[in-house]
């Protein structure tokens, strides 16, 4: 955890509102592999990282509450009564969201300030949103102790961000933040929301993310669409949801649907088989069989899913000329964002340099490049 950016939260609240805050962080998350499955109530293996958020808060004798943004040093005041969405509110919409959505569980907050501030890359499908929403609900719970459970807390993050925010987001990203294990990644079951942690000996190898830096203006309309590809092709199964569904069974429906929609669902049924067998790999500690697994989930989001886009192809096909890294894809929900690849450790900064270069040199742009390790989920900060 970055001990600079807890003083630096913790100090700016104490100069601003002269009281000793409750400190939490709350990390984002990557995944291993398991895209596009949660809405299908399939299978995703999520593990938080040491990247998220800190909050301080602390009650107000103020009629308000205050929320400041230390990274956009914006603040919002509002009152408890009566939350709306803000029409052109980003950030400001999670922490109201999260408010009204305790609110409705008829728990009583009282007026609190707020201060938070991060280190998560911007844009880089670690769900820093998620990070946010959770520390913001443990937060008031600890200081107001409303009694809920990590569980309840999550389920009101979930809830902030499709009625506040306007996402119909799975649960995996608010899980994931909340329930993370150090070194271990999460096999989350999406439909009982329960999870086994695995924990990965990654030997001399480390993941790290390639931020294509790119967000192409597709994603939202074209997940809503495949939402409705995947629910509409259920229905034509009569199954809950294409988790239920098999090659077989998907067969069946060939010469009723369109080439492009059953290229769709065939990906989903075979990634939801892929996160299974991968957790196999990590429980036999086969870092070969993951990293074939996760090159073969690229393969099915770039040409079943058509998620991706050229600037993470590019940054697929770099990882397959380097024998090195054994695993590559892209991760999120896709047309920008991040890769995520497996690599050994003695190879990194040479394959960081090649991959900056190469990448500057085809779209005059340049890619981040993160390390990120497998950290606890969202909790208070203990300090002295």
């Amino acid at each position: 955890m970055n001990t600079a950016l807890i003083n630096t939260i913790k100090n700016s609240f104490i100069a601003k509102f002269q009281i000793e805050p409750v400190m939490v962080f709350s990390p984002g998350r990557i995944n291993i592999i398991g895209e596009h499955t949660d809405y299908n109530d399939g299978f995703v293996f999520p593990a938080a990282v040491n990247k998220g958020i800190v909050i301080a808060i602390g009650k107000s004798d103020s009629s308000i509450s205050t929320a400041f943004a230390f990274d956009k040093q914006e603040t919002i005041a509002f009152s408890l009564k009566n939350i709306k969405p803000l029409a052109q509110g980003s950030w400001q919409n999670y922490i109201l969201g999260v408010v009204a959505e305790i609110q409705n569980r008829s728990k009583i907050v009282g007026n609190f300030n707020i201060l938070f501030g991060g280190n998560i890359p911007s844009g880089a499908g670690m769900s820093s949103s998620a990070a946010l929403e959770n520390s913001v609900v443990f937060g008031l719970n600890e200081i107001f102790n409303l009694g809920l459970s990590k569980h309840d807390m999550i389920l009101i993050s979930q809830k902030a961000e499709h009625n506040y925010v306007g996402v119909k987001c799975g649960i995996m990203d608010q899980y994931a933040s909340m329930f993370g294990i150090e070194n271990n990644a999460l096999l989350l079951d999406c439909r009982t929301v329960k999870s086994k942690p695995f924990e990965i000996d990654f030997k001399n190898h480390e993941l790290i993310l390639i931020n294509t830096n790119v967000k192409h203006s597709l994603s939202d309309s074209a997940y809503n669409d495949r939402r409705s590809v995947c629910e509409s092709i259920a229905g034509m199964l009569n199954v809950k949801a294409l988790r239920d569904a098999t090659e077989y069974d998907l067969e069946s429906i060939k010469d009723k649907v369109t080439d492009e929609n059953y290229q769709k669902a065939l990906y989903v049924i075979q990634e939801n088989d892929r996160v299974i067998k991968a957790s196999k790999a990590i429980e036999n500690r086969d870092l070969k069989a993951l990293g074939s697994l996760i090159y073969a989930s690229h393969d099915g989001l770039q040409n079943q899913y058509k998620v991706s886009c050229k600037e993470l192809d590019f940054l697929v096909e770099q990882a397959k000329l380097n024998s090195h890294v054994l695993g590559a894809r892209m991760m999120g929900g896709g047309f920008g964002g991040c890769t995520i690849n497996l690599i050994a450790k003695t190879e990194t900064e040479s394959f960081k340099s090649q991959v900056s270069e190469s990448y500057k040199n085809k779209f005059n742009l340049n890619c981040s490049i993160y390390s990120v390790e497998l950290s606890n989920g969202t909790g208070l900060i203990k300090y002295n």
